[in-house]
């Protein structure tokens, strides 16, 4: 069991590799411009922040100083308004959209559409990325400092401060036993349980307005170097979209607190 320290750092240039790699790993082969994505998050680096590794003061040779750069994981909003025009925005708007009309109802495609091009309540896509080796109790401190960060951007009328949503991407599982179910009698419940791969992001979906799911499964061939089973039951890779009113976020914060600590 090696323990390893985390920290958290405000967002810098150096990071541009790692926050793009946790991007490509969340959206996979759909097209949306990581590059121009990881950008302007550094630019607006007045809010979201990397976890890195702790520095330990040992005697440790030079040639390993390029793992003390690695990025463990980063959370950051992108107001979605602010950012119209931008291709990254336009293509997850594009993305999201279009998966909606696949997988959900009409009426909930259009409330979508209206929810993400009403100028007037500003949609904020909150990004929160980690190894799937970083503990979830780290999540609590980095979504308590985004919020402040989001507050003060509002009170100094910076970029991001005012959402009224945040919509997130979750990477979420489901089993991948449907077929075989049959042969368990035990365990005929259809209903599909949904896994979270950031456990704290449950409880956003508790509080959506909106969510819906798409399958993922044919983008990821390989998923951070080994098929995706828990307790050898083989899963089934998803993306859980959800829009979540940004005065539920209080009451998320507490549950947070309670669920990590």
């Amino acid at each position: 069991e090696v323990n390893i320290e985390f920290e958290a750092h405000s967002i810098s240039d150096n990071d541009y590799n790692g926050i793009k790699k946790l991007l490509q790993q969340l959206f996979l082969k759909a097209p949306v411009n990581t590059a121009e994505l990881t950008d302007i998050l550094i630019q607006q680096n007045h809010i979201g922040s990397i976890i890195k590794q702790a520095e330990v003061q040992e005697d440790s040779s030079d040639d390993d100083d390029d793992d003390d750069d690695e990025v463990f994981g980063f959370i950051s909003c992108l107001n979605l308004m602010e950012r119209k025009g931008t291709q990254c925005a336009e293509q997850i708007k594009e993305l999201i959209l279009s998966r909606c009309e696949k997988s959900c109802e009409q009426h909930v495609v259009e409330q979508l559409n209206k929810l993400l091009n009403d100028n007037t309540k500003p949609v904020g896509l909150l990004l929160s990325e980690r190894f799937i080796n970083v503990p979830p109790q780290i999540a609590l401190p980095m979504h308590q400092q985004l919020q402040k960060e989001l507050t003060e951007a509002q009170r100094t009328n910076k970029p991001c401060g005012k959402c009224h949503y945040y919509l997130l991407i979750s990477k979420t599982f489901t089993e991948a036993t449907k077929s075989s179910s049959k042969r368990r009698e035990g365990r005929s419940q259809q209903k599909e349980e949904l896994m979270f791969a950031n456990a704290e992001e449950e409880f956003f979906y508790e509080k959506a307005l909106l969510k819906f799911n798409f399958s993922v499964q044919e983008e990821s061939d390989t998923c951070l170097g080994g098929r995706w089973s828990f307790d050898d039951v083989p899963m089934k890779p998803l993306r859980t979209v959800m829009i979540v009113p940004a005065d539920g976020i209080n009451v998320i914060m507490d549950k947070l607190k309670d669920f990590l600590s």
